[in-house]
């Protein structure tokens, strides 16, 4: 079972489990971490789920995808060059480990 580890703004850190196939944003509801809301529950809809992937990560998980997801960035607040919509990110057994941090405030 993948790992997954969630960093809030003010650098408290959690790792949870992760189910492969569910969304970094439903890991993330499922285990009451603290930053990410999910308001839309998952259908790029909104950005209270934006997270910025850790460098090292980014190859792994890509960049946002054309369309919806940076659409739905583009009306975000913070945005960076590693910013994802966590709803968007599928969990595998590649991901094991992968670092994301959630920024000062979700819109």
């Amino acid at each position: 079972m993948p790992k997954i580890i969630f960093i809030t703004s003010d650098g408290t850190e959690r790792v949870v489990d992760a189910a492969t196939g569910q969304s970094a944003m439903e890991v993330a509801l499922d285990n009451l971490v603290e930053g990410i809301d999910g308001d839309c529950g998952g259908l790029a809809a909104c950005g209270t789920c934006h997270v910025y992937v850790d460098p090292d990560w980014i190859g792994k998980t890509g960049p946002a995808a054309p369309g919806i997801e940076q659409e739905m960035l583009a009306l975000t607040d913070n945005v960076q060059e590693t910013s994802r919509l966590s709803c968007q990110i599928k969990i595998s057994e590649e991901l094991d480990g992968l670092v994301l941090r959630m920024p000062e405030a979700q819109h």
